[in-house]
């Protein structure tokens, strides 16, 4: 690696990305291209997120990626909110179109306009869908892979209900839901809390989020869940007949998660020599690697470690034998080093010989010997350990880099000196929160569920403040 991270965070995230095989950038301006190993970890997100989708009762299926012009002005609000980042068709061919086609920033409207308009009767609802797909939006400047680009892959879940009371349930059973992956499988903690009236999705009655801080100190959505009301299903007229022989309009959300979770992953988690992945989302737990020092000693190390290879795979554990003869071993501890490959075994003479095998771990650097016989228990344990170690160091920076501050000095100069969230107490109005915005760059990221003590006064207008937020410079 060049470029050291505590020196020039930027240029070695971009190092990383490149370096480790994740990404590169596509031909066209604010789009990147993903390498297997960057699609392996998305697919890993995406299964364990699948299985929670799955378990709550949603189901997948799938939208096309153009929208009528006509279908988003339905929803005055959100087109007008989406307006400046949206992608038009306007000629098939040569020839113009009659009307422009959007290419999908969300599917809101394409959702009502399609699922929402078979809704008949209460029998029918909840719908509860899921789509994964690709979405454009026109992030010509400041792109950075995975963070901010033209063109993301990512999930939007889209439901509809009967009632007000269910849809609410719905948002706060999904954000719980990307919590617990977030936290758990990609070892990220966050703050979880409502968006203020100026940051909320537009066409949302409220949004919810979960955000965290980056090494930068700048800190990152990671997910939304948001209650839409009935601000679609009106102008959509998607309505059922209920149980009282009425008809009635129906309550819907949506919710999301896309890419720049990886983002994240790298940001958090990597180190100088690379990647350190997590273990749940690493595509390869454990990397094998033979050391031998002489021909005639080549068939017992391989041998060992084709046996190894085999005991973990069906243990269930991601493995890969890496046999290669052109490159040295120490060479192949550099590259599965900056791959962030949670474990590595060595296996040399001594290993055969002795009956054991080296597991080196990659988020300590550190080395343990342990006997054939207690290996997959052993590769099990360190695994957890290692996905408990890495979300540990991610909380503890957490916790360090929310910063309580009383007024608007002591709110600038923690923003410039340590960064992170900053917890401030001000008066609610949007003009404030615009006013904060403007002077310094940060925005209100996370409002708690629950209500904190006001710490002061408005930092900005000096009024009563009514709201403790966590405000904070975002991606």
């Amino acid at each position: 690696m060049k470029h050291k991270k505590s020196e020039n965070f930027s240029e070695w995230y971009l190092e990383v990305v490149e370096e480790a095989g994740l990404a590169g950038y596509a031909p066209v301006k604010g789009t990147i291209y993903l390498l297997p190993y960057g699609y392996e970890i998305w697919e890993l997100i995406r299964s364990h997120l699948d299985r929670r989708f799955r378990e709550t009762g949603h189901r997948n299926a799938f939208l096309p990626v153009l929208i009528p012009e006509s279908l988003l002005r339905k929803e005055a609000e959100h087109f007008k909110g989406f307006t400046p980042e949206v992608f038009w068709v306007t000629h098939s061919g040569d020839d113009p179109l009659g009307e422009r086609l959007a290419v999908r920033p969300t599917s809101e409207t394409l959702f009502y306009a399609t699922f929402g308009a078979s809704i008949k009767s209460w029998r029918e609802l909840p719908v509860l869908v899921n789509f994964w797909n690709s979405a454009l939006r026109a992030e010509i400047k400041s792109t950075k892979p995975f963070i901010r680009t033209s063109e993301f892959l990512w999930q939007e879940g889209h439901t509809i209900h009967a009632t007000k009371e269910e849809a609410e349930q719905e948002v706060m059973r999904m954000l719980n839901v990307y919590r617990e992956v977030v936290e758990e499988k990609l070892a990220i903690p966050v703050l979880a809390g409502y968006k203020s009236e100026l940051e909320k999705f537009v066409g949302a009655v409220y949004t919810t989020t979960l955000e965290a801080v980056m090494p930068d100190g700048k800190v990152l959505q990671m997910a939304t869940s948001h209650n839409l009301g009935q601000n679609f299903t009106v102008p959509f007229e998607v309505r059922y007949l209920g149980p009282d022989g009425q008809m009635h309009y129906a309550w819907s959300t949506s919710w999301g998660l896309s890419w720049r979770v990886i983002g994240a992953v790298i940001m958090v988690h990597g180190d100088d020599r690379g990647l350190r992945l997590p273990p749940e989302i690493a595509p390869i737990q454990v990397v094998v690697i033979p050391i031998h020092y002489r021909d005639e000693e080549r068939a017992a190390v391989i041998e060992k470690c084709r046996e190894v290879v085999r005991r973990l795979s069906e243990a269930g554990i991601r493995v890969h034998l890496d046999d290669r003869t052109e490159y040295t071993p120490g060479w192949k501890f550099n590259e599965w080093e900056l791959k962030g490959v949670p474990l590595r075994a060595e296996i040399g003479p001594k290993e055969v010989e002795g009956g054991r095998v080296t597991l080196a771990r990659r988020d300590t650097l550190t080395r343990v010997t342990v006997g054939d016989g207690e290996l997959v228990d052993a590769v099990r344990s360190l695994l957890a350990e290692i996905q408990r170690s890495l979300y540990e160091a991610a909380k503890k920076f957490l916790l360090e880099h929310i910063t309580e501050v009383r007024s608007l000095e002591e709110f600038s100069r923690a923003l410039e000196e340590k960064g992170g969230f900053i917890k401030a107490s001000y008066c609610g109005s949007r003009e404030c929160e615009a006013a904060i915005k403007e002077l310094t760059g940060a925005t209100v990221r996370v409002i708690p569920f629950e209500p904190e003590p006001i710490l002061s006064k408005c930092i900005y207008c000096g009024g009563e403040a009514r709201v403790t937020a966590y405000f904070g410079r975002a991606y």
